[in-house]
């Protein structure tokens, strides 16, 4: 479950980290590991202007790119907003890396300085699996980690 905890837990393994990939890695393999709704977890980064490319994550293959215009992590880097994403069949544009997904949440990593460093996804094989509060709690979690790199 996102909660306190796993904050807590987070911000004591990454503590005096600088290194995105790292941390990255590391936030992939605790989100995933502390929810059973979680069936794939990781990063994608920012690597040229508009494109986004897989970084650390847990779980079966992802897509290796993805364009700012295409997808619920496109429009989560474009927009620089989280999307809560209850039906992913009902997202317009949406892009099947796994036929399992069911519902979504991507975050924006937003870096110092507003820096889009990439995004946080999660997908998970149940429809509807996470709401407003979990992404308070990713997005608070996201800025203690990356928001002074």
């Amino acid at each position: 479950m996102f909660d306190d905890a796993l904050s807590a837990r987070i911000r004591a393994l990454t503590h005096g980290e600088t290194d995105e990939v790292a941390l990255m890695a590391t936030l992939a393999c605790e989100i995933h590991a502390a929810d059973d709704r979680c069936d794939w977890t990781g990063f994608y980064r920012v690597t040229a202007p508009e494109m986004l490319k897989i970084g650390p994550y847990q779980g079966g293959h992802g897509c290796l790119s993805i364009p700012f215009a295409r997808g619920v992590c496109g429009a989560a880097a474009r927009s620089r907003r989280t999307q809560v994403v209850a039906d992913v069949d009902a997202f317009p544009g949406h892009i099947a890396c796994s036929s399992t997904t069911r519902s979504e949440i991507v975050v924006p990593v937003i870096g110092a300085g507003g820096r889009l460093i990439g995004v946080l996804d999660i997908d998970s094989n149940r429809p509807a699996a996470f709401d407003a509060g979990d992404a308070a709690i990713l997005e608070r979690m996201l800025h203690d980690v990356f928001g002074q790199l």
